[in-house]
């Protein structure tokens, strides 16, 4: 299975496909002060997706089905019981027992019917997803034609499994990337390998392996030895990560302490995969050599196989995405390496993220987690124009009557004025009279 690990908003995407672990507060948190605590808890929900953020177990451990209900909301969900409690001896006695509701197992209670729910995590101002597995399934329901929506987990919607990213349809729940991939494409008959020899299918096998069980682990490697090289890379606000109010300089020292925890059972899991034995710039070199397959099997093609995208291209897009984005200020061995060596997979991210996301600016921009849906006209648009129009005529009605009303009264005037001048005429001429 592909190690994911899409959990948490900033830290965990890359790790393993295991369940998410809800990160245990340490003693110095909970000792130091409330306010700390409080500002730790969404800040370890980071730490796990900018590790990689995927649908596996950063810390390890099986998962509690209590605590997992808990982490999603669905505590009767997970235990099974959305039909209540067990019936007592009375209500057996009973002559006619009256059905409870069934709720809902699925977090999207009012879902439209086919439409594909994705539960994944915020925007970054680089790339549509720190985590590679949500960004896979992302690009894959765009390239199968499927209508989705984003729905943001705000740091604790997981699935049943623990995982991110997970998708809800029609009412039903699947968890795990590739999973996900698999069971839609079956339902809607959407296939992107379907046209692939038995050959092809299993060198694109080998590959998304290497990809995901290998090159990802190198890039989970690089972040969580550079934290502050990452957040700077991928233009990360915690702020919006976190929807959180507390000052930036605040979040960014919970999420360095909650990194470094998470990194230290992260170099655990790293270290037995094989990789954490290694020097840095070895295992940049272990990275090096997946980028030169990668490039040689592309060669002069515009995808893998052809003319047309398939799952390969999808999952690679995805992992390479994680190392082309990064901003040209942050100097990272790999970006430069590709960018130098394989040219050609520079234009293969370009190609699918032209294909698949002609929204980008939009995402990037915006932070827009549906910038492929339309959105629609303000409601008060025609009221306002309507209303601008009415007050365009009352206003000229206003004007016209003001303007009668400064002739009326400049009318009076003159007549007051010309009625004056007679009576001092008149006043005048008896005055001559009486002098005679």
């Amino acid at each position: 299975m592909a190690t994911e690990v899409e959990n948490k908003p900033a830290v965990a995407a890359v790790v393993s496909e295991e369940k998410v672990e809800q990160p245990a507060a340490t003693a110095a948190a909970a000792t130091a002060a409330a306010p700390a605590s409080a500002a730790e808890k969404p800040v370890a929900a980071a730490t796990d997706a900018a590790a990689g953020g995927d649908d596996k177990k950063v810390a390890g451990g099986d998962e509690k089905p209590a605590a997992a209900a808990g982490e999603g909301g669905d505590a009767g969900a997970a235990a099974g019981g959305e039909g209540g409690e067990a019936a007592t001896s009375s209500d057996a006695a009973a002559p006619a027992k009256k059905e409870k509701e069934v709720k809902p197992t699925v977090h999207k209670a009012n879902f439209e019917k086919d439409v594909v729910y994705l539960y994944q995590f915020t925007r970054t101002p680089m790339l549509p997803s720190i985590s590679p597995f949500c960004l896979k399934v992302e690009t894959w329901l765009r390239l199968a034609g499927l209508k989705y929506e984003n729905i943001d987990h705000k740091l604790k919607l997981r699935s049943k499994k623990g995982q991110l990213p997970f998708v809800e349809v029609n009412g039903e729940e699947i968890a795990d990337s590739t999973i996900i991939m698999k069971e839609l494409a079956q339902r809607y008959d959407k296939d992107l390998d379907a046209a692939l020899t038995q050959e092809q299918r299993n060198i694109a096998h080998a590959m998304i392996s290497m990809l995901e069980n290998h090159l990802i682990w190198v890039v989970l490697s690089w972040r969580s030895k550079n934290t502050e090289q990452m957040l700077k890379g991928y233009k990360i606000n915690l702020q919006h990560a976190l929807g959180s109010r507390l000052p930036n300089a605040l979040l960014s020292f919970f999420f360095k302490f909650q990194f470094s925890r998470k990194c230290f059972q992260g170099a655990k899991k790293v270290k037995a995969q094989g990789l954490g034995v290694h020097k840095p710039e070895e295992i940049e070199e272990f990275g090096r050599k997946d980028l030169k397959v990668l490039s040689e099997l592309l060669a002069d093609k515009p995808f893998f196989f052809g003319d047309e995208p398939t799952t390969l291209d999808c999952v690679a897009f995805s992992v390479l995405a994680q190392i082309h984005f990064i901003l040209d200020e942050v100097k990272y061995g790999l970006k430069e390496f590709m960018q130098e060596n394989c040219p050609n997979l520079v234009g293969h991210v370009s190609r699918i993220k032209e294909r698949c996301f002609p929204d980008w600016e939009d995402i990037c921009t915006k932070l827009d987690l549906n910038a492929h849906i339309p959105k629609p006209e303000p409601e008060t648009k025609e009221n306002k124009e309507g209303a601008d129009t009415e007050k365009t005529a009352e206003q000229e009605k206003n004007e016209s009557e003001k303007e009668l009303e400064k002739d009326n009264s400049n009318e009076k005037t003159e007549k007051k004025e010309e009625k004056a001048e007679k009576v001092e005429e008149n006043k005048e001429k008896e005055e001559a009279a009486a002098a005679k």
